[in-house]
């Protein structure tokens, strides 16, 4: 089905998510993030705590028995006089006969013992808190110290995820797991890269190896029609066949476009996407006047650090498929650009047929075309939503499309600034 033409969304509207593009979970407050780090420190400190709260209370069993052995005084007093030293015991004091002051004695001694367990209590409670406090510090430090490689491994394959496949983590020390699974990814990304590698090797030799007949058809056929003697019929026959090679020629350099835009970019530079688009603007315009359809739109300066080349690409094509899949007669294309906080927004809106929205997702999928309408089909070959998208990740930006009440698509691409 034939790539119908893309259109804007509304410009004040946060950029919407593809629908291809997994999602990604949202984190409010990243530092609140249960990390690995964090949860091994708290399994260290709240281990020591319980064992701390056993063996305190081990303590202080242990403590009230050995006191309440011993509350049975080894000894009698007949007839004494007791001179208090502090006020504990304020029921000792003066002349009393024995048992009575056996019984008194009896009673701040427990006393005395309760004050003892409460004493040790509190102050072990003290120690436990602090002790705790020093042992989660230090599960913090030593979770840090035993997870250090898993850092340089994330690290490294950060640095892989931007495509720089010779990186390597080659992490030294003992032969633990963490060393096993350094070792692991070391040799998958000897694999990856070596598989990258061969693949653009492929696409440089099918570079040349498809171009090169394809252009070699096309001159002999060019140089036969422009035969004044050749026949009507070898005339109408050279078209066809020119046609079919122009046609060819498009569907290869699609391909080796959509292979190597498929990884994200190394090198960047500054591209204004309001210049790159009024560049596509002015190429498809022949096009447009051609078909009476109306240009317009609002072209912000928004500045992007990407690749120029590419960025171009992905504006022709939607413009290219806005004016194609067009309405006969009345229809406009709208092409704008803005900044928008951290992101650029390149947005292209067209009359057009009605497009289900069931059938856009598989717009962005090469050679799918809109309903009935096949390879066959003259207004490209099927792998311009395709290019757009990969170009669009290559970036690290979105690309969403969404149709129009009346006809149409509003194809919107978000790339970070």
């Amino acid at each position: 089905m034939p790539a119908p033409p893309p259109a804007a969304s509304s410009p004040a509207s946060p950029p919407p998510k593809p629908t291809w593009a997994p999602r990604v979970a949202s984190r409010p407050y990243p530092w609140l993030r249960p990390t690995i780090r964090i949860r091994l420190t708290l399994l260290y400190g709240g281990m020591f705590l319980i064992a701390g709260m056993v063996l305190l209370t081990i303590i202080y069993l242990l403590s009230a028995q050995a006191l309440h052995d011993v509350s049975t005084l080894p000894f009698r007093v007949l007839n004494a006089e007791a001179q208090l030293t502090s006020d504990s015991c304020p029921g000792l004091s003066g002349s009393m006969p024995s048992e009575v002051f056996m019984e008194r004695l009896g009673e701040c001694t427990d006393d005395q013992r309760a004050l003892a367990l409460d004493e040790l209590l509190r102050s072990s409670l003290l120690a436990l808190l602090g002790l705790a406090v020093a042992a989660f510090a230090f599960g913090y430090v030593m979770a840090g110290r035993v997870l250090s490689p898993l850092g340089r491994i994330t690290r490294t394959a950060r640095q892989v995820a931007g495509s720089d496949l010779h990186k390597r983590i080659e992490l030294e020390g003992p032969d633990d797991e963490l060393k096993e699974l350094s070792d692991t990814f070391d040799d998958m990304l000897d694999r990856l890269d070596r598989a990258f590698t061969a693949q653009q090797r492929f696409v440089a030799n099918a570079s040349h190896e498809l171009r090169t007949p394809l252009a070699i058809n096309r001159t002999l056929l060019e140089v036969e029609l422009s035969d004044p003697h050749a026949s009507p019929e070898v005339q109408h026959l050279g078209k066809t066949l020119l046609a079919t090679n122009e046609r060819s020629e498009q569907l290869v350099e699609g391909l080796l476009l959509l292979a190597r835009s498929e990884n994200e970019l190394i090198d960047r530079k500054p591209v204004d996407l309001a210049e790159v688009a009024s560049q596509a603007v002015e190429q498809a315009r022949g096009e447009a006047q051609a078909k009476g359809l109306e240009l317009r739109g609002v072209r912000q300066p928004a500045y992007v650090q990407g690749n120029g080349v590419l960025l171009e690409r992905v504006a022709l094509n939607l413009v290219q498929n806005a004016v194609r899949y067009n309405l006969r007669e009345g229809g406009w294309v709208s092409v704008s650009t803005e900044a928008q906080q951290a992101y650029a927004v390149l947005v292209v809106e067209n009359t057009g047929p009605v497009v289900p929205a069931y059938e856009v997702d598989n717009l962005f999928e090469p050679f799918r075309r809109l309903r009935t309408e096949r390879t066959g089909s003259d207004k490209g070959v099927g792998l311009g939503l395709s290019i757009v998208r990969s170009v669009a990740r290559a970036h690290g930006g979105t690309v969403s499309a969404e149709p129009r009440e009346d006809g149409g698509l509003a194809v919107r691409v978000v790339l970070p600034i």
